[in-house]
């Protein structure tokens, strides 16, 4: 059962309250995203801003290049610290946010370092092609063509068993449309055996806590993410397709996930939607919501991240 006090405002803390004000505040002082080239976009968010600091990248980490449907599809690679794990206990297919426009598989380098090194796993992150560029359904491919080799031919390389999948916002979409596609397409549906689901944008078609969102970015708002949905699936398209919106899908057979969001993230109601329905097609898994988290709250530094990563460590730590 979802606990209805961790709506109430009065429970959200003063340093979540305070980095949610700096960060519209640093978004208010930047150009609007949509206003200037998407090339320029894509820069500065590498770079990092005062909205959204660079994660440092790691030393670690190795490209390995597999075969992809739109050509060579990198695999960024960070393996366990072999001082503390001799031996591989599974693996973590990453696939980044970005709302299928921005990002990059080198952007989050240090919660993959973590998951490699609390975990024991080989943490892949799939460099998929972006939109508008490559619509709908190009990134879709490049992860399913990933979650394939990695259940295939990776798991013999690696010398693993346990697989597990998972991303943020686009990414957490794109993770569960993988899992229907190796379930319906290549009678895979246990392959991975859980899904690390955060702040996941489920519904392109719009949930009302998006439509109802308004102008301010915490991170992200209404134009934004409306924008996203628009340059990844093209006119002519069903937003509400469950091939689309994972949303809409049969659920069923589909392991365990964790479903992490904040309450102040314009795409809560995604979480609670998606969530609800996971655990009526009896797959298992929990849902953590957290007081005043903006959108991918464990972006940011804090308390009420380490909360969210450690249970996301003990959530995987399991699956093995």
């Amino acid at each position: 059962m979802i606990d209805h006090a961790l709506f109430d405002p009065a429970t959200i803390d003063p340093e979540t309250k305070r980095l949610n004000a700096e960060i519209i505040a640093a978004h208010a002082a930047q150009p609007d995203p949509w206003s200037i080239p998407l090339a320029e976009v894509r820069a500065r968010r590498r770079q990092g801003t005062n909205a959204s600091p660079a994660m440092p990248r790691s030393a670690r980490a190795e490209i390995l290049t597999i075969a992809g449907p739109g050509g060579p599809l990198e695999l960024r690679t960070i393996r366990p610290d072999p001082k503390k794990w001799q031996k591989l206990r599974g693996a973590y297919l990453h696939i980044h946010r970005g709302g299928w426009v921005w990002g990059a598989a080198d952007e989050q380098d240090p919660w993959l370092e973590r998951i490699a090194d609390t975990c024991g796993f080989v943490c892949l992150s799939v460099e998929y092609r972006l939109a508008p560029e490559h619509p709908y359904p190009a990134a879709l491919e490049d992860c399913e063509a990933a979650a394939l080799w990695l259940a295939g031919p990776g798991r013999a390389e690696f010398g693993i068993n346990a697989l597990t999948i998972g991303g943020e916002s686009a990414g957490a979409q794109l993770a569960v449309m993988v899992l229907l596609r190796l379930r319906d397409r290549h009678n895979l549906p246990r392959a991975f055996r859980g899904a690390n689901l955060n702040a996941g944008f489920y519904d392109l078609g719009l949930t009302p806590s998006v439509r109802n969102w308004g102008d301010e970015r915490l991170v992200v708002n209404t134009k934004d993410l409306t924008t996203f949905a628009n340059d990844y699936v093209r006119d002519g398209i069903d937003r509400r397709r469950p091939d689309v919106s994972p949303l809409y899908a049969d659920l069923r057979g589909l392991p365990p996930a964790l479903f992490t969001v904040g309450t102040h993230d314009p795409l809560l109601d995604d979480t609670l939607y998606m969530s609800s329905r996971w655990a009526a097609a009896g797959n298992g898994g929990h849902t953590a919501i957290y007081p005043g988290g903006c959108h991918v709250f464990v972006r940011y530094p804090g308390a009420l991240s380490e909360r969210a990563l450690e249970l996301i460590d003990r959530f995987l730590m399991a699956l093995a």
